[in-house]
C-alpha cells in the first residue's frame, strides 16, 4: 500500500538530494551499496545494545537509499536490469538486518525469547513473501498482491521499535510483531493462490484453444 502511495511523493522530495549526488560523482549502485551498509549498521550495532532509538534514526537516515537510486538511475537513464537485481537483492539484507537486530537484543539483553521468535518469524515469512513474488516473476506470472508488502512491514517496524526506544510499553512491539507475522503469512497465502489461479488458467488454455 505504501508504495504505491507514498512513492511518487518519496520521489519529489527526493529528486534534488539525487541531482547533488550526480553531481559529486556518485553511481546509483554506489548508493544501493552504502544505503545498505548503513542499515545493516544501524540494525546489528545499536539494536543488539538495546539502543532502539537510536537505531532506527540510522535506519532511517539510509533506508531512502532504495526510492533515491532509482531517481539517480532514472535522471542519468541508466535503468537496467543489472540495477534492479542489485537493489532488490540488497533489499533481503537490510531487511534481515533489521529483525535479527531485534531478536538478537531480546534473545540477549532484552531477555524477551516471545519477542526474539517473533521478530525471526518476521524476518523469515518476510523474506518468502519477497521470494514467492521473485520466483512467480521468474515463471512469467506476476504475484504482486497481499496486505503486508515490504514497505508497510518496514514502516510499522520501524516505526514502533522507534517509539518503545522513547518509552513506549515493549508488549505495544510484541503485538505489533505478532500482527507482522501473521499479514506476513497471509500474504504468502496470497501470493501461492494468485499464483495458483494463473497457473490452472495457463492450463486450462493450453487444454482448450482458441480455434
Amino acid at each position: 500500500m505504501l508504495n504505491r502511495y507514498a512513492r511518487a511523493a518519496a520521489t519529489r522530495i527526493l529528486t534534488p538530494l539525487a541531482k547533488l549526488l550526480i553531481r559529486l560523482g556518485l553511481s546509483p549502485d554506489a548508493v544501493t551499496i552504502l544505503g545498505t551498509i548503513g542499515v545493516c549498521l544501524g540494525a546489528w550495532v545499536f539494536f543488539p545494545q538495546g539502543e532502539l532509538l537510536i537505531g532506527v534514526l540510522v535506519i532511517t537516515a539510509f533506508v531512502f537509499s532504495d526510492t533515491l537510486d532509482g531517481v539517480m538511475a532514472r535522471l542519468l537513464g541508466r535503468t537496467s536490469k543489472w540495477g534492479a537485481f542489485l537493489d532488490s537483492t540488497l533489499d533481503r539484507v537490510g531487511d534481515a538486518a533489521i529483525f535479527s537486530g531485534l531478536a538478537i537484543w531480546f534473545f540477549q539483553g532484552g531477555d524477551d525469547r516471545v519477542m526474539a521468535w517473533l521478530a525471526m518469524g518476521a524476518l523469515i515469512l518476510g523474506s518468502v513473501v519477497s521470494y514467492a513474488r521473485a520466483r512467480a516473476e521468474g515463471l512469467g506470472m506476476t504475484a504482486s498482491v497481499g496486505i503486508a508488502e515490504r514497505a508497510d512491514r518496514l514502516v510499522v517496524a520501524l516505526v514502533t521499535t522507534g517509539l518503545v526506544g522513547l518509552g513506549l510499553p515493549e508488549i505495544v512491539l510484541k503485538v505489533v510483531l505478532a500482527v507482522l507475522v501473521v499479514a506476513s503469512a497471509v500474504t504468502v497465502m496470497q501470493r501461492v493462490l494468485f499464483v495458483r489461479q494463473q497457473c490452472l488458467a495457463a492450463e486450462a488454455d493450453a487444454a482448450n484453444p482458441t480455434p
